[in-house]
């Protein structure tokens, strides 16, 4: 079983309610009939039922709910939560009514915000920093959160390495160059997010261009320092670091440059890259050149779950991003 199907197993077995916001692109409503029929979670799409039906033509999605902001009975209460969420920004009710009944994704939101939807999933047709945007202007970030980052997870060929070949990638989508104390953060959180979705330890690798010492830069004096931070303040989780990539996932490497007692080194499964640049980059050649399925760039640090989408992806993409959601929708209620 791949890991996307296993994924999709758990989400079965603990089905949410995502919400689509994107109803005017194809590849969302490919979708939603798609996820309905895998019986993966339940949709909500906003809009008019009748222009999206028009649309998804030859598609069913008779299973998913419509709800035109228009005409929802529960705008007042959206209204109220919008209000409340915006409130430092003094945002008055008739001021929340105009962005809630002209902006899908602030709507979508607050329908997450108010448990009306466990998650949103977005980004087909929107940028991300305004999917990020709706995220934590209205469902806000979780309790305890150092930083908001984003994580790609990687279904590889190489099945020898990773768990089963899979891989939690960060960050790959919204921090440009984050500190120590950032790095460190998003090491935690990505660890955490790997043992909720994959339900293995994590082997937390901070990449670098060096390897114990083996080069000297501020660059690498900044991996270093994030490792040691991140021992200290997250000891529940194995990591190590400063590493380069092969001295992370291959065995042999790892013995001729890593320490011989590190429980990470030639068997990481969690990779955080020292910057957006170098995260971006490596996801992307490990997807285009490696052949492996990317699935993200997933928001982890958010109170609800609101995940992104690249605007190039493909209504199979949509599918998996919103089996995450279910499944991380699903671990947020475990915890509470």
């Amino acid at each position: 079983m791949s890991f996307i199907d296993e994924i999709k197993e758990k989400a079965k077995a603990n089905k949410k309610t995502v919400v689509l916001p994107e109803t005017s692109d194809i590849r969302t409503l490919t979708a939603a009939a798609d996820i309905l029929k895998e019986e993966l979670a339940d949709i909500i799409l906003v809009g008019k039922e009748d222009e999206i039906k028009a649309k998804a033509e030859g598609l069913d999605i008779s299973g998913a709910s419509f709800v035109n902001p228009a005409e929802c009975g529960n705008l007042n209460t959206y209204i109220a939560s919008l209000c409340e969420a915006r409130k430092s920004k003094g945002l008055l009710p008739e001021d929340a009514k105009e962005i809630l009944l002209s902006n899908p994704l602030f709507f979508g939101a607050t329908m997450v915000r108010v448990g009306d939807a466990d998650g949103m999933v977005a980004g087909a047709i929107n940028s991300s920093a305004n999917v990020l945007r709706a995220a934590l202007q209205v469902v806000k970030t979780a309790p305890n959160t150092e930083i908001v980052s984003a994580f790609m997870l990687m279904d590889t060929q190489v099945k020898e390495m990773g768990a089963n070949g899979c891989f939690v990638f960060a960050d790959c989508g919204l921090n440009q160059n984050p500190n120590p104390e950032q790095l460190a953060a998003i090491a935690s959180s990505s660890a955490k997010t790997f043992e909720q979705l994959i339900g293995e330890t994590a082997r937390v690798a901070m990449l670098s261009h060096s390897t114990c010492g083996s080069a000297k830069h501020d660059d690498v004096t900044k991996v270093v320092e994030a490792t040691e931070i991140a021992k200290e303040k997250y000891p529940q989780y194995l990591i190590c670091g400063e590493l380069q990539l092969d001295a992370a996932i291959v065995p042999e490497v790892a013995a001729s440059k890593a320490p011989r007692d590190s429980q990470v080194a030639g068997k990481a499964n969690v990779l955080v890259f020292p910057d957006l640049d170098a995260g971006n980059i490596g996801y992307k050649l490990v997807q285009r050149l490696g052949n492996a399925q990317a699935y993200g760039p997933i928001t982890q640090g958010i109170a609800k779950p609101i995940n992104d989408l690249s605007r190039g992806c493909s209504a199979s993409d949509i599918v998996g991003a919103v089996a995450i959601t279910a499944v991380q929708a699903a671990a947020l209620e475990a915890e509470a």
